[in-house]
């Protein structure tokens, strides 16, 4: 594995990620806008797949690896790789490396990713300083959901908060064990669907006690899960991903509305 060079310190490279580019390519585009308001100039390197966070969690280190190899040559040269995910980004800043362990090579390229990996809300405050008078506005009430891995891996809570703080008509109404999970949790879901239903369920009790009209969140996969028991269960909260609401475009449809 060869070093590159580094492009420009002003480029950033952007890691969409597969539930983005597949269910909801305007996070991806509010990402951009976001992050260009902050001054950078935005690349999306071609090919993008996945992670490998399915593949990893569920015991296929070969196909991880397969997949995190793939990432770590697109991503290469590039001073910044921005994530509007915090499971994606806490993937390779926290597994990579170890999915390398016993290949030193592919350690150290791991690793200098590692380095250069940040979620997207943590990226607009740690390292861009997006100016306040770049957000929003956005009128509404909205409750925010920590999803696991931005939390617990990349130790991301405050970074979200600060920003919404700064968006003109929006007030912040924290519910109660927002920082439980949604019972989503990648494969999880698939492989538990009744205590996923349940935690889900329990989430979304909170949601709709919180009051707020909107439901806000960095990670794409627990959105969805949340937006979608809400449906089910007849709660009309709506939901979008923070950069949504961060970059002005919350206008459309929600998360699981249908397009009108």
């Amino acid at each position: 594995m060869s070093d590159s060079a580094v492009t420009r310190p002003d480029t950033v490279a952007l890691y969409v990620t597969c539930l983005v580019d597949l269910f909801r390519p305007g996070v991806g585009m509010a990402a951009v806008d976001l992050l260009e308001r902050a001054g950078y100039r935005v690349e999306v390197p071609d090919g993008q797949t996945c992670c490998g966070q399915p593949a990893w969690n569920s015991g296929d280190e070969a196909q991880a690896r397969e997949l995190a190899r793939r990432a770590i040559r697109q991503l290469q040269g590039y001073a910044h790789v921005v994530v509007p995910s915090g499971s994606c980004a806490g993937t390779m800043v926290c597994h990579y490396p170890t999915l390398f362990a016993d290949e030193p090579e592919w350690l150290d390229a791991a690793r200098d990713l590692t380095g250069r990996t940040w979620e997207l809300t943590r990226f607009l405050v740690d390292v861009a300083g997006l100016p306040a008078d770049s957000l929003g506005p956005c009128q509404g009430i909205a409750t925010y959901h920590d999803a696991c891995s931005g939390l617990r891996q990349l130790g991301i809570r405050e970074q979200p908060r600060k920003l919404l703080g700064a968006v003109q008509g929006l007030s912040l109404r924290e519910m109660e064990d927002t920082d439980t999970c949604c019972g989503f949790g990648g494969t999880f879901c698939v492989k538990y669907p009744e205590i996923s239903e349940r935690m889900v369920s329990n989430k979304v009790e909170r949601v709709r006690e919180s009051g707020a009209d909107m439901l806000l969140g960095g990670d794409l996969g627990c959105l969805m899960n949340i937006a979608g028991r809400m449906q089910r269960l007849g709660v009309p909260t709506r939901a979008y991903h923070v950069a949504e609401v961060l970059a002005g475009t919350a206008d459309g449809p929600a998360i699981g509305e249908k397009e009108r």
